[in-house]
């Protein structure tokens, strides 16, 4: 994927978008625009050719459109076991009404449209800030 265009301050983070499809992208960036989104997980083995998020790592967040919207700064990250996440990280992800059963019941859904899950299978669970919004319409050099 091209890097969509960002400030020049931040034109060496890495880019992408929450979500597998346009309007979840969408949805997530929005949740995080609004303050209600401040986590989000991925399949440990997603992260076999990449290093796994550390505290102070930065990138910028793509909406649905792929245009930047923020730069987000991890704050904490740690690899769990999926059936031992807890009712914290599932209300910081925003997502659903917030519980740790609904949070379940979205994450194995999606993780098995991915193509495996397992109850003790390993996550990295990420918390995040927003830095930076951008206004993707003017990008300053």
């Amino acid at each position: 994927m091209s890097k969509a265009p960002v400030p020049s301050v931040y034109t060496h983070l890495p880019q992408w978008a929450l979500g597998h499809s346009k309007e979840a992208a969408e949805e997530l960036c929005a949740l995080v625009l609004d303050g209600k989104k401040t986590a989000t997980c991925s399949a440990l083995y997603h992260y076999e050719n990449e290093p796994v998020p550390e505290p102070g790592d930065r990138s910028v967040l793509l909406d649905g459109a792929g245009r930047p919207r923020c730069v987000i700064e991890c704050v904490a990250a740690e690899i769990v076991p999926f059936d031992e996440v807890d009712a914290k990280f599932a209300r910081d992800e925003g997502e659903g009404d917030g519980s740790l059963v609904n949070w379940r019941k979205i994450r194995e859904s999606h993780l098995k449209r991915e193509g495996y899950f397992a109850a003790d299978m390993l996550l990295v669970c990420e918390h995040f800030r927003v830095i930076e919004r951008l206004d993707f319409r003017r990008v300053a050099p």
